[in-house]
């Protein structure tokens, strides 16, 4: 890492874990004070309606506790890290991969009892599987709070994989992702990307291992209809016309990035691993802060379906990948259309 790379990230630091501490409190002030509100507008003939200002009030403290405790934990895992000698670095993987599993059980617990989250996988993953030889790929759909904590949880603390993560580099600001994602595998994604992005993520696929997978959201966003739109009215500007076409019949994902997304399956093809897709819908609905607040506490649950792809299956050449990465993107489309039309029979006529 360049001097310039460290003086940032010591900057940014001195910013974020001080703003962290000074958070704590004042979220617990915040919940404290929706609980004693509560029984005044009880008394003064108003719902309470879901709860919702108590249960993001409280979800925001349980989320910055959990942070600083993640925090905690990567300086004291680099403390006990500095005398292991030629282990060091192993140890230091080993040690922060420990902590994430750690923190993402109690995020995802803290959520089952505070928004009523419920996940039904199928098939089902399968409990600290055998891993592959080859390590895998996964392409996997992004819409709604909190969906990639989910996707990470599944892959680490369900199927027992290391996972190495692409995402956006303002989730830096999150302090403990900050130092904990740093000391592992990952891609953290500028705002403004250029072809080192892609070879860095070329690089970690191409570097899979049994029991690794390299997540990637090929959307590059939470699906949102405007983010749908904006999409294919680029398309259609830079003259991807199919694409665009193809892009306007599929109204539940955006169009893959490609560059990223390629990069991913050419390093997959050189490490001989498989590809995973994983479509999943329940928190798509909540794509804004009103959506948020009508939304809690949720009422369906997350629903999820993955596939594999061995790697012989992956055709060669850019043109045919897009292709083929096009349609698999059609399939995630249409179960999600599928899980949208058996919820709309299930709520009757009265959802008409």
């Amino acid at each position: 890492m360049s001097g310039t790379a460290l003086a940032r990230d010591a900057a940014r630091r001195c910013v974020t874990l001080p703003a962290l501490v000074a958070l704590i409190p004042l979220a617990l002030t915040v919940f404290l004070t929706t609980l004693v509100l509560a029984p005044l507008s009880l008394l003064a003939g108003r719902s309470a309606r879901g709860w919702q200002p108590q249960r993001l009030a409280l979800y925001a403290l349980v989320y910055l506790v959990a942070d600083l405790a993640g925090v905690l934990a990567a300086c004291v895992v680099r403390l006990r890290c500095l005398s292991a000698g030629r282990r060091r670095e192993e140890l230091l993987v080993a040690l922060n991969y420990r902590v994430l599993d750690g923190l993402l059980r109690f995020l995802v617990r803290c959520s089952r009892r505070i928004f009523a989250l419920r996940t039904e996988v199928d098939p089902p993953i399968p409990p600290r599987a055998a891993p592959t030889p080859e390590g895998i790929v996964v392409f996997a759909r992004h819409a709604g709070p909190g969906d990639s904590i989910l996707m990470v949880h599944g892959l680490l603390c369900g199927a027992g994989l290391r996972p190495q993560v692409v995402l956006k580099e303002f989730l830096r600001w999150d302090p403990c992702l900050d130092l904990v994602l740093s000391r592992l595998p990952h891609c953290f994604v500028p705002r403004r990307t250029d072809g080192r992005t892609a070879d860095a993520i070329a690089a970690l696929a191409a570097g899979l291992h049994a029991g690794e997978a390299l997540l990637v959201f090929p959307e590059g966003g939470n699906f949102t209809e405007r983010r749908r739109r904006r999409a294919i009215g680029w398309l259609t500007r830079t003259g991807r016309l199919r694409r665009a076409a193809r892009a306007r019949r599929q109204h539940h994902v955006l169009p893959p990035r490609m560059e990223g997304s390629l990069a991913a399956l050419d390093g997959a093809g050189d490490a001989g691993a498989e590809v995973v897709f994983v479509a999943h819908t329940g928190l798509d609905h909540i794509d804004s802060p009103g959506s948020l607040w009508r939304g809690l506490p949720l009422r369906a649950p997350v629903r999820a379906t993955w596939w594999r792809v061995p790697h012989q299956a992956i055709p060669p050449g850019r043109p045919a990948r897009e292709s083929w990465l096009t349609d698999q993107w059609a399939r995630v489309d249409g179960w999600i259309d599928e899980q949208c039309g058996e919820q709309a029979a299930s709520a009757g006529p009265s959802a008409v």
